[in-house]
This record gives structure tokens, sequence and C-alpha cells, in this order.
């Protein structure tokens, strides 16, 4: 697929979860508001407005979402975000059964059917067919938003969109961008892609790591932090299963360990999902506490509570990520692109403080 210069970005979704539901209502959001939409990160990037992306595809596994237009699909149960605009009429892509392959883990499947997936029975589409599926819709970009840990998943839609020509934004914590041989895979591809593990707009990492830098500007010692995390959604239901959380604290920490002067060891730092309330839905209620000496050791220990909705935190960075998969297309890039990353997600391929990842962005954009 050439590289387009105008017209729709043509957008595929993987995972038509929370996340998904955000990133949709948000972009019918922005066509009913323009200039008036609320809370929008860089409403104009490189000349793209949230509104320019059109959705043409959707890829997901459960039977209440599976054969229905993605603008019913994201109201489906079991989401539970908030439905902040639910004018979706012009939101009709279809949403394809998609291989479940490790996206329903076996603790999903014992949850009630209200909190939890329901396995669709229509038959998957294999690769081929994904493939063909993308093709056909001249999707440019894939969104992947599956549920942590599924990392099989994530690495069979990645491979359907080098088929299809597609450049990707990995929005979940299974290495792609920051995976060598995954990188090496889209360079050579000749397509670009943007991760991985979207840094929410305004959540627990970017605050902690606000905090840590500002410990280390005012030479106070950090020995010690904690970043606990609980919410009632999908996700945090699924990362009840310690088998899948692995690669998620290690996406988090190490976004708050590179924005310190010092990293601090193992056992001095903790961060990541800690449990699972039904009844926050998709609120998440972050703790977080950091203890340190100033001038002489004297102690000092600073702690705060943040409570967001979850997934309209990260769909803000999602309408800027293929923004700036476009960007990249047109210009012919291939392979992660690092100044973007670095703003939009928590494990990018290089690890900036927030400030100059911001000006990288907007360089990148032309907006500087």
């Amino acid at each position: 697929m050439s590289a387009p210069t105008g017209g729709p970005i043509r957008t595929a979704i993987a995972g038509v979860g929370n996340c998904a539901s955000s990133l949709v209502q948000a972009i019918s959001y922005c066509r009913a508001k323009g200039p008036d939409a609320v809370g929008v990160s860089f409403p104009v990037l490189g000349g793209l407005r949230p509104e320019d992306i059109e959705v043409v595809a959707g890829f997901d596994v459960d039977r209440r979402k599976v054969a229905r237009p993605i603008g019913e699909a994201v109201l489906a149960e079991p989401n539970c975000t908030e439905v902040f605009w639910d004018l979706l009429s012009d939101q009709t892509a279809p949403v394809h059964r998609g291989p479940d392959l490790d996206g329903v883990s076996a603790f999903m499947r014992n949850q009630p059917p209200e909190v939890s997936f329901v396995p669709s029975d229509a038959p998957a589409l294999s690769r081929d067919q994904v493939v063909e599926v993308l093709q056909a819709a001249e999707a440019e970009v894939l969104v992947i938003l599956l549920p942590v840990g599924s990392a099989e998943a994530v690495e069979f839609y990645a491979d359907c969109a080098l088929a299809a020509g597609c450049a990707v934004v990995n929005g979940i914590p299974v290495f792609l961008a920051s995976n060598p041989a995954w990188a090496k895979k889209f360079e050579a591809a000749g397509l670009p892609i943007l991760g991985d593990d979207f840094k929410a707009q305004f959540g627990a990492t970017v605050v902690h790591r606000t905090l840590a830098h500002l410990a280390d500007l005012r030479g106070v010692k950090v020995d010690r932090t904690y970043q606990l995390n609980v919410g009632g959604n999908t996700d945090f239901m699924n990362m009840m299963d310690m088998d899948r959380l692995a690669t998620k604290r290690e996406s988090k920490t190490e976004a708050v360990q590179s924005a310190m002067d010092a990293r601090l060891a193992d056992g001095n730092i903790r961060i990541g999902p800690s449990d699972y309330v039904p009844w926050l839905q998709d609120r998440k209620v972050a703790y977080v506490r950091l203890e340190g000496r100033l001038l002489g050791g004297a102690r000092t220990s600073v702690e705060m509570r943040l409570e967001v909705e979850d997934s309209p935190n990260a769909a803000a960075m999602a309408i800027t990520a293929i923004r700036c998969a476009r960007i990249a297309r047109t210009r012919g890039l291939a392979g992660p692109i690092q100044d973007a990353s670095a703003f939009l997600f928590k494990h990018p391929p290089v690890q900036i403080d927030d400030p100059e990842a911001y000006d990288r962005l907007l360089a990148f954009a032309g907006d500087a």
C-alpha cells in the first residue's frame, strides 16, 4: 500500500474493549464538536485533527460485538467505560471474529458474562483472512488494544499488519516497537510502528514520573517508592492472573525508573495493578508514595491519590499516535518512531524525559 498524503486516516482496531470504546467515541465527539471539544491532546498535529481518523474495521472475539457495527459493539458488555458521546451512527465499520489465541485467558472464561468475555461461536478468521480484511478496508494503521498479557495475539496481529502494509500503534505492554527483532521487521517492510503501552493523558505513571523528576531537580534523595493501582474493568480482572502481569509491571516500573537520576534497587520500588474491585468499573484509583531524604538526611515523604476514568485517558494518546503514524507514513519513515513514542508510551524504544519528549513530538509533527 502506498503512503497516503491526504484523506481520512483509515484505521483498524484489534480489541474492541473499553479503550476502543473511548477511542471511537472520541472520534465522533470531535467530529461533532470541532474546536469546542474538551480535553483533546494536540487538537491539530501536523495539520491533522482527531476527526480525520476513520475506523474501517474492528477485530474481537466476544459474541456481543462480533458482526455488529463498531459504534454498537463499543457500547456492548463487558465494556464499562464512561459513555461521554453516544451518537455513534457514523461508526459503521464491521467487527470481525478474530482468533482467541491467548487473548482470552482461562481466568477470564470462569467469570460472570456481564464482566467477562463470551467467545463468539462464529469461526475465527485465519491470518490470511485478517490480512484480506485489512487490505479490503484499505487500512493504513492498525491499533492494538488487546488484553494485557496477550503476547501471542499481539504478535499475530502485528504479523498481519506487516503482510497487509499497515503501520502499527501498539497500546499494550507486549513489546513490539521496543523489541529489536520486531523493530527490524517493520524497518524491512518499510512500515512505521509506535509503542509500547500507552502512557495515559493524565495518569498515575506520568504523575509519578513528574514527582520523581521533581525530587531529583530539588536535590532530594529518593530511597523508595510505590504505585498501587486498583480498578474494575476487564483489564484489571485479567491482571489478577499473575502470569499475564509481568510485562505490565515491567513497563510501568521502567517508565518511573527512567525518570530518576539514580535507579532504585528492585526491592525499593513496586509499581503495578494490585487488585480488582468490580464496582469501580472503568475507574482507576492510584496510590503513589515516595520516601526520601532532604539536606542532612532529614526524612520526607509524599503520598497522593489519583482517580481517573481509565480508558479515555488512553484514548487521548491513541488519537495522537494514529496521527503520528500517518505523518510517518507520508514521510516514508519505517521502524520505531522514537520521537513520537517517547511521549506517548510507557515503554518506548528510547526513554526521554517528558518535557523533552513533548518538544520532540512537536518537532516530529512539524509544529515546533
